[in-house]
């Protein structure tokens, strides 16, 4: 996997996802990418599929006006969100979801986790995870 960022968005698997979810128009692309993602027959999270399931998130947290920074590599996911932000209504079975796929990732099941492990930039990767995941939760 080419990765040049840390952020849900730095990498291949997320562009490609990106540029396929840009074919939709509603949310089934990201659901359908979460539950993948939860999906424990397999064992251990592929490292592709946790890759795809951080950005799917960070379009839900886009379309709750909580994205993280935006630029060249979030261009496709910020396009999508635009055209339909006015349309997008909360979906806390997708919130709830995705919460548990960052703690799926985060976990020793998670070969994205650990592949970052191996790596000088675990601790700052590990931060921009769980900075995604405080935009998802809700301020009470």
């Amino acid at each position: 996997m080419g990765t040049w960022a840390v952020d849900a968005l730095g990498n291949d698997y997320a562009q490609d996802w990106a540029e396929d979810l840009a074919q939709t128009s509603n949310l089934d692309a990201v659901e359908d990418t979460l539950d993948t993602a939860l999906d424990t027959s397999a064992g251990e999270l592929e490292a592709p599929f946790a890759a795809e399931a951080l950005v799917a998130i960070e379009v839900l947290a886009r379309l709750q006006g909580k994205g993280g920074a935006a630029g060249e590599d979030s261009a496709a996911v910020d396009a999508w969100v635009a055209a339909r932000k006015p349309k997008a209504r909360r979906r806390a079975d997708l919130e709830d979801k995705a919460l548990q796929v960052i703690a799926r990732i985060l976990s020793e099941q998670s070969e994205l986790r650990e592949l970052w492990a191996e790596s000088e930039h675990y601790e700052a990767w590990r931060a921009s995870v769980e900075e995604l995941r405080g935009r998802l939760v809700p301020a009470v």
